[in-house]
């Protein structure tokens, strides 16, 4: 995936952070189209990754002092719905790099606010937040996932209905959790630390796979994680 106008493909690591800020929504505060689509049994993504300084250096907004790679860097991307892209670039005078960048850094605060993200007084607080989308997350893949006898069955609509899943719950679970975890990381002892470090891998390789299309997997989700900020006295999931 990269600009229609590009020089430069941006790094797999710059297309998932762009992903991860958009929370699944294009990045234009007054827009707000869905970046993931149900075709039938297929699940597609429509989102374009647009530059706020043209890609070229007679594109919109250009500046001809910035070298291509400097151009397809995070800071100067912005993840946008086709139509979108296409209002930006084509009326670029109505559309200024402050305007987009605001745009970016609003949204993104959108996405961190719906988290509800926030500093906890205890590890019990911290646990009853996401002991809820360990849960989902959880079920969402003894029901759906690859290891469900539906896999030997070529008719099953589940494969699909995991992909599906995988994209509008179990990912932005992972965020969420993730986000909750840095925010009272002061509550987590050295080996709850280890787990955070592992998780945070696996969630980087499981996006790669499921949105950046990269063909090979990744480490596996940590086992122990599932009973993070989880006292002795609790039930582990």
């Amino acid at each position: 995936m990269t600009c229609v106008n590009g020089r430069i493909s941006p790094p797999t690591t710059t297309k998932l952070r762009l992903f991860a800020d958009s929370g699944g929504f294009c990045g234009n505060p007054g827009c707000l189209t869905e970046i993931f689509r149900n075709i039938e049994e297929e699940v597609i993504h429509i989102a374009e990754i647009a530059h706020v300084i043209s890609a070229g250096d007679a594109g919109p907004r250009s500046n001809q002092e910035l070298t291509p790679e400097q151009r397809a860097r995070y800071e100067n991307l912005i993840l946008l719905c086709p139509t979108c892209h296409t209002m930006i670039d084509k009326a670029e005078d109505k559309f200024p790099i402050e305007m987009l960048l605001d745009w970016k850094a609003m949204h993104k605060q959108r996405i961190a606010d719906v988290f509800g993200v926030q500093r906890y007084e205890s590890r019990k607080d911290v646990r009853q937040r996401i002991e809820s989308l360990l849960s989902e997350n959880a079920f969402i893949f003894h029901e759906y996932g690859p290891m469900t006898d539906e896999r030997f069955n070529p008719e099953s609509t589940l494969p699909n209905q995991w992909i599906r899943k995988i994209r509008s719950k179990i990912i932005p679970n992972n965020r969420k959790i993730l986000s909750v975890c840095d925010a009272n990381i002061h509550l987590l002892d050295e080996g709850e630390r280890l787990l955070l470090i592992q998780f945070r891998q696996h969630v980087d390789d499981f996006e790669a796979k499921h949105l950046a299309g990269v063909d090979e997997n990744g480490r596996q989700f940590p086992v122990g994680f599932e009973a993070i900020f989880m006292d002795s006295n609790y039930d582990v999931l």
